[in-house]
Order: structure tokens, then C-alpha cells, then sequence
């Protein structure tokens, strides 16, 4: 169930976090989202949290179940599959 909102996800941090010049493909599916991987940071984590709740409902309570849902793109997906509306 979650493989099919990869590319949803994808966007939804593109749009998000308002980054131009990037597409869906150049996200990797299971690359950090923070750190080495895609770099970001505490306040695109926020904007991510806020993006999530007002798209698909899905509330991430606390910074330990971000660490958690904010691994990867597909951390992402699993956690919205899981929670989401």
C-alpha cells in the first residue's frame, strides 16, 4: 500500500520544502533524508510535519517518531499508509 505514495511523497517534499529545479526521480526512494542523503534540516522537518498533517491527516506526535517516520521517502509512504486518512 505504501509503495503507490513513493511518488506523492516525493512531491509532497518538493513542494513542501519549495525546492526548485528538482523532480520526483532525483529523490531516491531509501536515501537519508537528513544528513548525507537529501540534507535536510530541523525546519524542513517542520514544514514536512506540517505538509503531512494538512494532506493526508497524519500527525507525527513527537521528534522520536520523527527520527522514525523521516528516515527515508519510503518511511514517509509507510507511515501515511499506516496513519493517514
Amino acid at each position: 500500500m505504501s509503495e503507490e505514495l513513493i511518488e506523492p511523497v516525493k512531491q509532497l517534499i518538493i513542494d513542501a520544502l519549495r525546492i526548485e529545479g528538482m523532480t520526483s526521480s532525483d529523490i531516491e526512494t531509501d536515501a537519508p533524508l537528513f544528513g548525507e542523503g537529501l540534507g535536510l534540516d530541523s525546519i524542513d522537518a517542520l514544514q514536512l510535519v506540517v505538509a503531512m498533517e494538512k494532506e493526508y491527516g497524519v500527525v507525527v506526535p513527537d521528534a522520536a517518531t520523527g527520527a522514525k517516520v523521516f528516515q527515508s521517502v519510503r518511511s514517509m509512504a509507510a507511515h501515511i499508509a499506516e496513519h493517514g486518512k
